[in-house]
This record gives C-alpha cells, structure tokens and sequence, in this order.
C-alpha cells in the first residue's frame, strides 16, 4: 500500500523551479529519507505534499488525498514537524497541546499519551521558554502525533542537537515507524540517514537523481577498498575493484609489511557526494 504517491510535481518561485518534475512513492510504514543541499527543493516538497503550498504542475496523493483538491481532508491525516520551533514559549508544554487539541477538536485524553511517547509528562507544566532545544523538539513530535496521523512529516528533527539527544528523537522516530506510521524525513546527516531510512532520494537542484535503499546505493555506487597500515606506520589503500588487488596485498602480506588490515566501503556520504557534486555540509 501507498502513503505517498507523487507524479511530476514541480513548483516554481518568479520562474525559478524550486522542485522540477519530481516523481516517487513511498510505501506504509516506510522511514523515507529526502535528502539534499539547502535550496534544493526538500522543503518546498514538504509544504506541498502537506497541503501548504499548492504545486505548479503535476501532482500527488497522500494518505489516499489529492493534494491539490482535497487539502482539508488530508491535514486530519497527517503531522508535520518543521524545522522552526513554532511553540509558544510562555505556556507550559501541556498548554501548547491542549491548545492544539482544541484547535483541531482533538480529545483531550490523547495529550498524556503523547507526553508519555516522547518522554515529557514530568515536564508538562514547565513552560516552554525553560525547556531544552531537545525537549522542545520532542514536544513539536508530541504535537505532531497527538491526532494518530498516518504520515509524518519531520523536517531536520535533530538539526544543531547534541548525540545524545539526536539519538533520543531517532528512537522516537523508530518507534513511531513500528507502530505503522509513515515517516518522510529530511536530514543534513548522512549517517541518520543510513541509519533510520528504508529508502532515501537524493534530491539536486529540485531533482532527484537517486532513489534507492542505502546499501543499494552504496553497493552501486561506491569503491570497496581494503586499507593497510604498514609496520613503518605509512598506510596504503587498495581498492578491491581493480584488477591487481589480489596481487598488491599478496605481496604487502607476503613480506610481511603489514600491521592491520581493515576493509572498508563507502559511505552514504560519499555515494551522495558523487551523484549530487558536493557534500550537504557545503
């Protein structure tokens, strides 16, 4: 089954294409990774895929909506996390959601279920301007799933994080993917990425020029090599694609040159750095 499906969307700002005719599914319960450089267009996706932002041409469906035409249907099915923390800073975290619960006509019983998912209910009364940029990360999730959604949508979730609180919004994530729900992450981390991603499409100049689960796309795209350090400390590379690999290091080996042997394949990182020119950090 298909949460997203979408079909040459392009959207364009003063005649610039921001996306350009993009097309890609995502299927139920997915973790799908969209990545690319600022600018790239991953944003512009986001708001138009959650009814945000209507499309220049093409289209697409999600949570079986039409994008387009049925825009008030679809924002019931779906939670969107930005990289801006829109909350309000002088209410407490309990207030920020009963405000959306109310907004949205929500039960009012869901907020502790939701406090509880992302580790909050002893803070619920603290307001927000004396939390954490990590608690108040894990209250926009809280927001994001009060309603039960289908699709969410996170955008940069652990951006300008500490590990260990990066690694406290990746087990949400995981979580909330167990639980069938669909998530349709950006990220500039290219290890999140391959870490949490069944899929990812990186995306260039608001094109995608891969799609791929990761180890596809390290399998086809990257150089396997072995590296060696040599008993005088010099470290030599070899990359087991070319054709004289079994003979370099028979002879490294057989001389008895060498102090460690590790193998090593290529990263996410590097497959992107080759597809789409630089890397997301530049």
């Amino acid at each position: 089954m298909r949460a997203i499906e979408v079909e040459n969307l392009s959207r364009a700002f003063n005649g610039l294409r921001a996306v350009d005719d993009i097309s890609f599914a995502v299927d139920a319960g997915e973790i799908f990774g969209f990545l690319g450089h600022n600018g790239a267009g991953k944003t512009t996706t986001i708001r138009m895929l959650s009814g945000q932002l209507l499309p220049s041409s093409g289209g697409g469906r999600v949570a079986g909506c039409d994008i387009v035409a049925e825009q008030q249907r679809l924002k019931p099915l779906i939670g969107v996390v930005s990289e801006h923390q829109n909350l309000y800073e002088r209410m407490s975290g309990r207030e920020n959601l009963e405000f959306a619960a109310r907004l949205y006509g929500i039960d009012l019983q869901r907020i502790d279920a939701a406090l509880k998912q992302v580790d909050l209910l002893d803070r619920a009364q603290d307001k927000v301007q004396n939390y954490s940029n990590g608690m108040k990360q894990r209250l926009l999730i809280a927001r994001s799933i009060l309603h039960g959604p289908r699709i969410i949508f996170l955008d940069e979730p652990t951006r300008g994080l500490d590990p260990i609180v990066g690694r406290e919004i990746r087990r949400l994530i995981v979580d909330m993917s167990k639980q069938g729900v669909t998530i349709f992450l950006t990220t500039h981390y290219m290890d999140e990425a391959d870490q949490l991603c069944d899929r990812v499409a990186f995306l260039s100049e608001g094109r995608i020029v891969a799609l791929d689960t990761p180890d596809n796309l390290k399998t086809a795209h990257g150089q396997h090599q072995v590296n060696v350090t040599l008993d005088n400390g010099e470290c030599v590379s070899i990359a087991l694609d070319g054709a004289d690999a079994g003979k370099e290091l028979q002879q490294l080996l057989s001389n008895g040159q060498v102090r460690t042997l590790h193998s090593a394949e290529a990263t996410l990182e590097d497959v992107f750095v080759q597809l789409a020119g630089r890397r997301l950090s530049e």
